[in-house]
Protein backbone atom coordinates (compact mmCIF):
# COMPACT_ATOMS: atom_id res chain seq x y z
CA UNK A 1 0.00 0.00 0.00
CA UNK A 2 1.23 3.51 -0.40
CA UNK A 3 2.58 5.30 2.81
CA UNK A 4 1.90 8.86 2.58
CA UNK A 5 4.62 10.42 4.95
CA UNK A 6 5.36 13.85 6.38
CA UNK A 7 8.25 15.29 5.02
CA UNK A 8 10.89 16.50 7.26
CA UNK A 9 9.72 20.25 6.72
CA UNK A 10 6.01 19.13 7.32
CA UNK A 11 7.66 17.51 10.79
CA UNK A 12 9.27 20.68 11.63
CA UNK A 13 5.80 22.57 11.70
CA UNK A 14 4.66 20.00 14.60
CA UNK A 15 7.64 21.00 16.51
CA UNK A 16 7.75 24.38 16.15
CA UNK A 17 3.73 24.65 17.50
CA UNK A 18 4.86 24.78 21.15
CA UNK A 19 1.51 27.10 22.28
CA UNK A 20 -0.94 24.67 19.99
CA UNK A 21 -1.80 27.95 17.39
CA UNK A 22 1.37 29.24 16.96
CA UNK A 23 1.44 27.42 13.38
CA UNK A 24 -1.77 27.79 12.48
CA UNK A 25 -2.71 30.27 8.92
CA UNK A 26 -5.97 31.21 7.75
CA UNK A 27 -8.01 32.91 4.74
CA UNK A 28 -10.53 34.70 5.02
CA UNK A 29 -12.83 35.28 2.08
CA UNK A 30 -15.03 38.59 2.22
CA UNK A 31 -18.45 37.31 0.61
CA UNK A 32 -20.98 39.49 -1.03
CA UNK A 33 -24.62 38.60 1.18
CA UNK A 34 -26.68 37.17 2.57
CA UNK A 35 -26.02 38.23 5.94
CA UNK A 36 -27.53 35.15 7.38
CA UNK A 37 -26.49 32.46 4.71
CA UNK A 38 -27.86 28.96 4.33
CA UNK A 39 -25.57 26.91 6.71
CA UNK A 40 -26.89 23.80 5.47
CA UNK A 41 -26.18 24.70 2.20
CA UNK A 42 -22.68 25.20 3.43
CA UNK A 43 -21.82 22.44 4.56
CA UNK A 44 -23.14 20.66 2.07
CA UNK A 45 -20.87 22.77 -0.93
CA UNK A 46 -17.73 22.04 1.33
CA UNK A 47 -18.54 18.54 1.94
CA UNK A 48 -18.34 17.63 -2.12
CA UNK A 49 -15.92 19.98 -2.79
CA UNK A 50 -13.32 18.82 0.71
CA UNK A 51 -13.91 15.37 -1.21
CA UNK A 52 -11.62 16.21 -3.81
CA UNK A 53 -8.83 17.51 -1.68
CA UNK A 54 -7.79 13.77 -0.07
CA UNK A 55 -5.55 15.77 2.50
CA UNK A 56 -9.12 17.71 3.86
CA UNK A 57 -10.27 13.95 4.98
CA UNK A 58 -7.01 12.31 6.25
CA UNK A 59 -5.82 12.91 9.86
CA UNK A 60 -2.18 12.26 11.32
CA UNK A 61 -1.22 9.05 12.79
CA UNK A 62 2.12 8.63 14.76
CA UNK A 63 2.80 4.89 14.51
CA UNK A 64 5.11 3.69 18.00
CA UNK A 65 8.39 3.34 17.58
CA UNK A 66 10.78 2.18 14.86
CA UNK A 67 7.56 2.92 12.74
CA UNK A 68 9.21 6.61 11.31
CA UNK A 69 7.70 9.86 10.99
CA UNK A 70 3.83 10.69 11.19
CA UNK A 71 2.06 9.20 8.18
CA UNK A 72 -1.28 10.76 6.76
CA UNK A 73 -4.25 8.38 7.08
CA UNK A 74 -7.77 8.70 5.86
CA UNK A 75 -10.19 9.48 8.75
CA UNK A 76 -12.94 6.91 8.31
CA UNK A 77 -15.21 8.94 10.76
CA UNK A 78 -14.90 12.37 9.00
CA UNK A 79 -17.49 14.60 9.22
CA UNK A 80 -18.11 18.00 7.52
CA UNK A 81 -19.73 19.17 10.87
CA UNK A 82 -16.89 19.26 12.90
CA UNK A 83 -14.81 21.41 10.37
CA UNK A 84 -17.62 24.23 9.56
CA UNK A 85 -18.68 26.19 12.28
CA UNK A 86 -20.75 29.94 12.21
CA UNK A 87 -20.35 32.90 14.45
CA UNK A 88 -21.82 35.73 14.77
CA UNK A 89 -19.57 39.05 13.86
CA UNK A 90 -20.40 41.68 16.91
CA UNK A 91 -21.70 45.31 16.48
CA UNK A 92 -21.69 46.89 14.33
CA UNK A 93 -20.33 44.53 12.28
CA UNK A 94 -18.19 47.06 10.39
CA UNK A 95 -14.62 45.53 9.24
CA UNK A 96 -12.82 46.50 12.72
CA UNK A 97 -15.07 44.36 14.73
CA UNK A 98 -14.86 41.02 11.90
CA UNK A 99 -11.08 41.61 11.96
CA UNK A 100 -11.43 41.06 15.98
CA UNK A 101 -14.06 37.88 15.09
CA UNK A 102 -11.29 36.38 12.67
CA UNK A 103 -8.24 36.87 15.29
CA UNK A 104 -10.41 34.91 18.01
CA UNK A 105 -10.91 32.18 15.38
CA UNK A 106 -7.57 31.38 13.80
CA UNK A 107 -6.32 31.42 17.48
CA UNK A 108 -8.83 28.42 18.43
CA UNK A 109 -6.40 25.64 18.53
CA UNK A 110 -7.12 22.82 15.88
CA UNK A 111 -8.30 19.50 17.49
CA UNK A 112 -5.60 16.44 17.15
CA UNK A 113 -7.23 13.12 16.09
CA UNK A 114 -8.79 15.04 12.61
CA UNK A 115 -8.40 16.68 9.54
CA UNK A 116 -6.31 19.62 10.76
CA UNK A 117 -8.67 22.48 9.27
CA UNK A 118 -11.89 24.22 9.78
CA UNK A 119 -14.30 26.54 7.65
CA UNK A 120 -16.09 29.13 10.10
CA UNK A 121 -18.29 31.34 8.13
CA UNK A 122 -18.86 34.76 9.99
CA UNK A 123 -22.38 37.09 9.40
CA UNK A 124 -23.66 39.74 10.57
CA UNK A 125 -21.93 42.30 8.93
CA UNK A 126 -22.23 46.03 7.72
CA UNK A 127 -23.05 45.74 3.88
CA UNK A 128 -25.03 42.54 3.08
CA UNK A 129 -21.31 40.62 3.32
CA UNK A 130 -19.91 38.11 5.42
CA UNK A 131 -16.79 35.82 5.79
CA UNK A 132 -15.40 32.61 5.38
CA UNK A 133 -12.58 31.78 7.49
CA UNK A 134 -10.30 28.80 6.27
CA UNK A 135 -7.65 27.97 8.89
CA UNK A 136 -5.34 25.45 8.39
CA UNK A 137 -2.24 24.15 10.32
CA UNK A 138 1.01 24.49 8.54
CA UNK A 139 2.06 21.13 8.60
CA UNK A 140 -1.35 20.23 6.55
CA UNK A 141 0.07 23.16 3.71
CA UNK A 142 2.46 26.19 2.96
CA UNK A 143 1.25 29.33 2.02
CA UNK A 144 1.30 28.01 -1.98
CA UNK A 145 -0.33 25.15 -0.79
CA UNK A 146 -2.68 26.69 1.18
CA UNK A 147 -3.91 28.24 -2.35
CA UNK A 148 -4.25 25.81 -4.19
CA UNK A 149 -6.66 24.53 -1.54
CA UNK A 150 -8.86 27.48 -2.07
CA UNK A 151 -9.19 27.48 -5.37
CA UNK A 152 -10.06 23.68 -5.41
CA UNK A 153 -13.23 25.02 -3.14
CA UNK A 154 -14.06 28.16 -5.45
CA UNK A 155 -16.92 28.07 -7.91
CA UNK A 156 -16.71 25.77 -11.29
CA UNK A 157 -13.65 23.84 -10.45
CA UNK A 158 -14.01 20.64 -10.98
CA UNK A 159 -14.11 17.92 -8.16
CA UNK A 160 -12.48 14.47 -8.73
CA UNK A 161 -14.04 12.21 -5.90
CA UNK A 162 -11.48 9.74 -4.67
CA UNK A 163 -13.37 6.31 -5.07
CA UNK A 164 -11.12 4.60 -2.27
CA UNK A 165 -11.87 6.64 0.32
CA UNK A 166 -11.45 5.68 3.44
CA UNK A 167 -8.07 3.32 2.74
CA UNK A 168 -7.09 1.10 5.98
CA UNK A 169 -4.43 2.52 7.79
CA UNK A 170 -1.35 1.24 7.74
CA UNK A 171 -0.27 -1.49 10.06
CA UNK A 172 2.87 -1.44 12.10
CA UNK A 173 4.90 -3.82 10.11
CA UNK A 174 4.13 -2.05 7.32
CA UNK A 175 4.97 1.25 8.55
CA UNK A 176 8.03 -0.04 10.16
CA UNK A 177 9.06 -1.72 6.57
CA UNK A 178 8.72 1.69 4.81
CA UNK A 179 10.88 3.45 7.66
CA UNK A 180 13.60 1.21 6.97
CA UNK A 181 13.87 1.91 3.35
CA UNK A 182 13.25 5.61 4.01
CA UNK A 183 16.41 5.61 6.14
CA UNK A 184 18.38 3.71 4.00
CA UNK A 185 17.76 6.27 1.16
CA UNK A 186 18.88 9.30 3.42
CA UNK A 187 22.12 7.48 4.10
CA UNK A 188 22.53 7.15 0.20
CA UNK A 189 21.89 10.62 0.09
CA UNK A 190 24.56 12.18 2.71
CA UNK A 191 26.34 13.74 -0.65
CA UNK A 192 23.75 15.57 -1.51
CA UNK A 193 22.61 16.23 2.21
CA UNK A 194 25.86 18.19 2.84
CA UNK A 195 25.08 20.16 -0.52
CA UNK A 196 22.13 20.98 0.67
CA UNK A 197 23.21 22.41 4.07
CA UNK A 198 25.90 24.31 2.11
CA UNK A 199 22.61 25.71 0.24
CA UNK A 200 21.01 26.44 2.99
CA UNK A 201 23.81 28.14 4.64
CA UNK A 202 24.08 30.49 1.99
CA UNK A 203 20.11 31.22 2.33
CA UNK A 204 20.16 32.00 5.73
CA UNK A 205 22.82 34.32 5.08
CA UNK A 206 25.06 32.17 7.94
CA UNK A 207 27.99 34.58 8.49
CA UNK A 208 26.17 36.42 11.72
CA UNK A 209 25.53 39.39 9.40
CA UNK A 210 22.00 39.31 9.82
CA UNK A 211 21.71 39.56 13.51
CA UNK A 212 18.59 41.43 14.29
CA UNK A 213 18.89 44.74 15.89
CA UNK A 214 17.65 45.06 19.82
CA UNK A 215 13.92 46.43 20.06
CA UNK A 216 10.53 45.91 21.46
CA UNK A 217 9.13 44.25 18.15
CA UNK A 218 10.92 41.33 19.64
CA UNK A 219 9.00 39.88 23.24
CA UNK A 220 7.90 36.17 24.09
CA UNK A 221 4.49 36.40 23.03
CA UNK A 222 1.09 35.05 24.77
CA UNK A 223 -1.72 33.37 22.75
CA UNK A 224 -3.81 36.26 22.23
CA UNK A 225 -3.86 38.06 18.68
CA UNK A 226 -5.02 41.14 17.08
CA UNK A 227 -5.56 41.67 13.35
CA UNK A 228 -5.57 44.58 11.16
CA UNK A 229 -5.91 44.58 7.06
CA UNK A 230 -6.04 47.10 4.52
CA UNK A 231 -5.33 47.18 0.85
CA UNK A 232 -3.30 49.05 -2.10
CA UNK A 233 -4.02 49.13 -5.68
CA UNK A 234 -2.04 46.23 -6.82
CA UNK A 235 -1.35 48.31 -10.57
CA UNK A 236 0.37 51.22 -8.33
CA UNK A 237 2.52 48.95 -6.45
CA UNK A 238 3.90 47.56 -9.22
CA UNK A 239 4.24 50.81 -11.19
CA UNK A 240 6.42 51.76 -7.97
CA UNK A 241 8.49 49.08 -8.40
CA UNK A 242 9.28 49.20 -11.69
CA UNK A 243 10.77 52.90 -11.16
CA UNK A 244 12.77 51.31 -8.62
CA UNK A 245 14.12 47.92 -10.49
CA UNK A 246 12.16 46.47 -7.91
CA UNK A 247 9.55 43.99 -7.31
CA UNK A 248 5.88 44.13 -5.27
CA UNK A 249 7.86 42.39 -2.91
CA UNK A 250 10.55 45.19 -2.59
CA UNK A 251 7.65 47.81 -2.28
CA UNK A 252 6.24 45.75 0.23
CA UNK A 253 9.13 45.50 2.55
CA UNK A 254 10.42 48.72 1.95
CA UNK A 255 6.54 49.78 3.14
CA UNK A 256 6.94 46.95 6.17
CA UNK A 257 10.18 48.30 7.41
CA UNK A 258 9.13 52.10 7.08
CA UNK A 259 5.95 51.54 9.37
CA UNK A 260 8.02 49.72 11.93
CA UNK A 261 10.40 52.60 12.11
CA UNK A 262 7.32 54.64 12.71
CA UNK A 263 6.09 52.62 15.50
CA UNK A 264 9.06 52.12 17.22
CA UNK A 265 10.08 56.02 16.80
CA UNK A 266 6.50 56.45 18.26
CA UNK A 267 7.16 54.27 21.49
CA UNK A 268 11.25 55.98 21.81
CA UNK A 269 13.39 53.96 19.85
CA UNK A 270 15.40 54.22 16.84
CA UNK A 271 16.71 51.68 14.60
CA UNK A 272 18.13 52.13 11.14
CA UNK A 273 17.87 48.70 9.91
CA UNK A 274 15.21 45.75 10.84
CA UNK A 275 15.75 42.00 9.75
CA UNK A 276 12.37 40.55 7.93
CA UNK A 277 12.56 36.93 7.48
CA UNK A 278 11.20 36.19 4.08
CA UNK A 279 9.39 32.81 3.13
CA UNK A 280 10.74 31.74 0.11
CA UNK A 281 9.20 28.34 -2.03
CA UNK A 282 11.00 25.83 -3.82
CA UNK A 283 7.82 25.59 -6.04
CA UNK A 284 6.34 28.32 -7.98
CA UNK A 285 2.93 26.78 -8.13
CA UNK A 286 0.84 24.64 -6.20
CA UNK A 287 -1.75 21.71 -6.21
CA UNK A 288 -4.21 20.77 -3.60
CA UNK A 289 -3.35 17.17 -4.71
CA UNK A 290 0.04 18.01 -3.35
CA UNK A 291 0.41 19.47 -0.37
CA UNK A 292 2.68 19.87 2.64
CA UNK A 293 5.50 22.37 3.16
CA UNK A 294 8.39 23.11 0.52
CA UNK A 295 9.53 26.25 1.61
CA UNK A 296 12.60 27.77 3.35
CA UNK A 297 13.40 31.52 4.61
CA UNK A 298 15.75 34.28 3.55
CA UNK A 299 16.47 36.78 6.46
CA UNK A 300 17.04 40.29 4.60
CA UNK A 301 17.98 43.38 6.59
CA UNK A 302 15.87 46.17 5.14
CA UNK A 303 16.80 50.03 6.29
CA UNK A 304 14.71 52.10 7.64
CA UNK A 305 15.94 55.50 7.52
CA UNK A 306 15.67 58.04 4.59
CA UNK A 307 12.87 58.78 1.91
CA UNK A 308 10.73 55.61 1.29
CA UNK A 309 11.84 55.72 -3.04
CA UNK A 310 15.15 55.71 -2.06
CA UNK A 311 15.20 52.55 0.14
CA UNK A 312 12.63 50.84 -2.12
CA UNK A 313 16.34 51.43 -4.54
CA UNK A 314 17.86 49.77 -2.00
CA UNK A 315 15.88 46.76 -0.90
CA UNK A 316 15.26 46.07 -4.54
CA UNK A 317 19.60 45.84 -4.90
CA UNK A 318 19.26 44.04 -1.40
CA UNK A 319 17.02 41.32 -2.26
CA UNK A 320 18.60 40.36 -5.93
CA UNK A 321 21.84 39.95 -3.82
CA UNK A 322 20.34 38.04 -1.47
CA UNK A 323 18.24 35.41 -3.76
CA UNK A 324 20.08 32.04 -4.39
CA UNK A 325 19.67 29.52 -7.29
CA UNK A 326 17.87 27.12 -5.00
CA UNK A 327 14.95 28.44 -3.47
CA UNK A 328 13.58 27.08 -0.08
CA UNK A 329 17.35 25.11 0.46
CA UNK A 330 17.37 26.93 3.83
CA UNK A 331 15.16 24.09 5.50
CA UNK A 332 17.82 21.90 5.29
CA UNK A 333 19.12 23.51 8.19
CA UNK A 334 16.60 24.79 9.65
CA UNK A 335 14.55 21.60 10.09
CA UNK A 336 16.98 19.59 11.80
CA UNK A 337 18.30 22.35 14.11
CA UNK A 338 14.40 22.92 15.36
CA UNK A 339 13.47 19.33 15.28
CA UNK A 340 16.55 18.83 18.00
CA UNK A 341 15.28 21.38 19.81
CA UNK A 342 12.04 20.49 20.27
CA UNK A 343 13.07 17.27 21.70
CA UNK A 344 15.48 18.28 24.20
CA UNK A 345 12.56 20.21 25.19
CA UNK A 346 13.95 23.78 24.71
CA UNK A 347 12.53 25.41 21.58
CA UNK A 348 9.88 27.05 23.30
CA UNK A 349 12.57 29.07 24.95
CA UNK A 350 14.90 28.97 21.87
CA UNK A 351 12.37 31.09 19.59
CA UNK A 352 11.27 33.10 22.64
CA UNK A 353 14.67 34.73 22.80
CA UNK A 354 15.96 34.37 19.24
CA UNK A 355 18.00 37.41 17.86
CA UNK A 356 17.91 36.92 14.33
CA UNK A 357 14.82 38.26 12.97
CA UNK A 358 12.25 41.16 13.99
CA UNK A 359 9.24 40.16 12.13
CA UNK A 360 7.71 37.91 9.16
CA UNK A 361 6.70 38.74 5.93
CA UNK A 362 4.78 36.68 2.96
CA UNK A 363 3.90 37.77 0.07
CA UNK A 364 1.37 35.34 -2.10
CA UNK A 365 0.28 36.07 -5.56
CA UNK A 366 -3.66 35.00 -5.72
CA UNK A 367 -6.17 35.02 -8.44
CA UNK A 368 -5.72 37.93 -10.89
CA UNK A 369 -9.84 37.71 -11.70
CA UNK A 370 -12.55 37.83 -9.27
CA UNK A 371 -13.78 34.62 -7.83
CA UNK A 372 -17.23 33.54 -6.62
CA UNK A 373 -18.11 30.48 -3.96
CA UNK A 374 -21.53 29.42 -3.36
CA UNK A 375 -22.98 31.86 -5.60
CA UNK A 376 -21.56 34.92 -3.68
CA UNK A 377 -18.80 37.05 -5.29
CA UNK A 378 -15.35 37.43 -3.58
CA UNK A 379 -14.77 40.68 -2.96
CA UNK A 380 -11.53 40.11 -1.20
CA UNK A 381 -9.04 37.32 -0.23
CA UNK A 382 -6.97 37.87 2.85
CA UNK A 383 -3.43 35.80 3.80
CA UNK A 384 -3.56 35.57 7.55
CA UNK A 385 -0.06 35.18 9.00
CA UNK A 386 1.28 33.91 12.37
CA UNK A 387 3.77 34.92 14.87
CA UNK A 388 5.55 32.63 17.27
CA UNK A 389 8.41 32.99 19.87
CA UNK A 390 9.13 36.49 20.13
CA UNK A 391 8.10 37.54 16.98
CA UNK A 392 5.23 40.28 18.10
CA UNK A 393 4.27 41.58 15.38
CA UNK A 394 3.89 39.66 11.32
CA UNK A 395 2.17 41.10 7.48
CA UNK A 396 1.21 39.15 5.18
CA UNK A 397 0.07 40.31 1.67
CA UNK A 398 -2.48 38.67 -1.39
CA UNK A 399 -2.66 39.99 -4.78
CA UNK A 400 -6.23 39.42 -5.71
CA UNK A 401 -8.10 40.62 -8.70
CA UNK A 402 -5.97 44.03 -8.77
CA UNK A 403 -5.52 44.87 -5.58
CA UNK A 404 -2.77 44.06 -2.81
CA UNK A 405 -4.41 42.74 1.06
CA UNK A 406 -2.06 43.23 3.56
CA UNK A 407 -3.03 42.03 7.04
CA UNK A 408 -1.33 42.57 10.36
CA UNK A 409 -1.65 40.16 12.89
CA UNK A 410 -0.15 41.33 16.33
CA UNK A 411 0.12 40.35 20.22
CA UNK A 412 -1.93 42.41 21.67
CA UNK A 413 0.19 42.35 25.06
CA UNK A 414 3.42 43.93 23.08
CA UNK A 415 1.79 45.48 19.90
CA UNK A 416 -1.53 47.58 21.34
CA UNK A 417 -0.59 49.79 19.33
CA UNK A 418 -1.36 48.07 16.15
CA UNK A 419 -3.32 51.04 14.76
CA UNK A 420 -0.33 53.21 14.28
CA UNK A 421 1.37 50.54 12.22
CA UNK A 422 -1.58 50.51 10.10
CA UNK A 423 -1.48 54.26 9.48
CA UNK A 424 2.17 54.19 8.92
CA UNK A 425 1.97 51.40 6.48
CA UNK A 426 -0.92 53.22 4.69
CA UNK A 427 1.54 55.85 4.27
CA UNK A 428 4.13 54.17 2.98
CA UNK A 429 2.42 52.71 0.05
CA UNK A 430 0.80 56.07 -0.69
CA UNK A 431 4.25 57.87 -0.49
CA UNK A 432 5.74 54.76 -2.45
CA UNK A 433 3.15 55.45 -5.53
CA UNK A 434 5.19 59.24 -5.63
CA UNK A 435 8.06 59.59 -7.46
CA UNK A 436 9.34 63.01 -5.18
CA UNK A 437 10.16 61.73 -1.32
CA UNK A 438 10.32 65.30 -0.13
CA UNK A 439 7.72 66.99 -1.94
CA UNK A 440 5.26 64.39 -0.36
CA UNK A 441 6.54 62.13 1.89
CA UNK A 442 7.74 63.14 6.26
CA UNK A 443 8.69 59.56 7.21
CA UNK A 444 8.73 60.05 11.02
CA UNK A 445 4.48 61.12 10.77
CA UNK A 446 2.04 58.34 10.92
CA UNK A 447 -0.50 60.13 9.04
CA UNK A 448 -3.31 57.21 7.48
CA UNK A 449 -2.76 58.01 3.37
CA UNK A 450 -4.97 57.14 0.23
CA UNK A 451 -4.59 53.66 0.25
CA UNK A 452 -8.08 52.05 1.03
CA UNK A 453 -9.76 49.98 3.20
CA UNK A 454 -11.76 46.66 2.12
Amino acid sequence: MTIERLSSNDVTELACDVTGTSMQVAGVLLLKGPTQPDVAQLREILAARVAGVRRLRQRLLVGPLGSGRPVWVDDENFDINQHVAVVRCAAPGDQQAMLAAVALVVTRRLPTGRPLWTATLIDGLLHAQSALVLVFHHALADGIGGLAVLEQLMDGVPTTVDPGFPRRAPRYRELAIDAFRHRMLAVRNIPAGLLSIRRAAAELGADGSSTAPGSSLNRPIGAGRTLAATSVNLDAVKSAARGRGGTVNDVLLTAVAGALHTLLAERGESVERLVISVPVSARQHGAARQLGNQVGVIPMTIPTTGGPNDRLAAVAEITRDRKTHTPGASAALIGPVFRALARLGIFGWFIGHQHRVNTFVTDLVGPTCEVTFAGRRVLNIVAVPMITGNITVAFAALSYAGTLQISILADPGHCPDLPVVLAALRREFACLATADDAAHCDVNTTGAGSSRGW
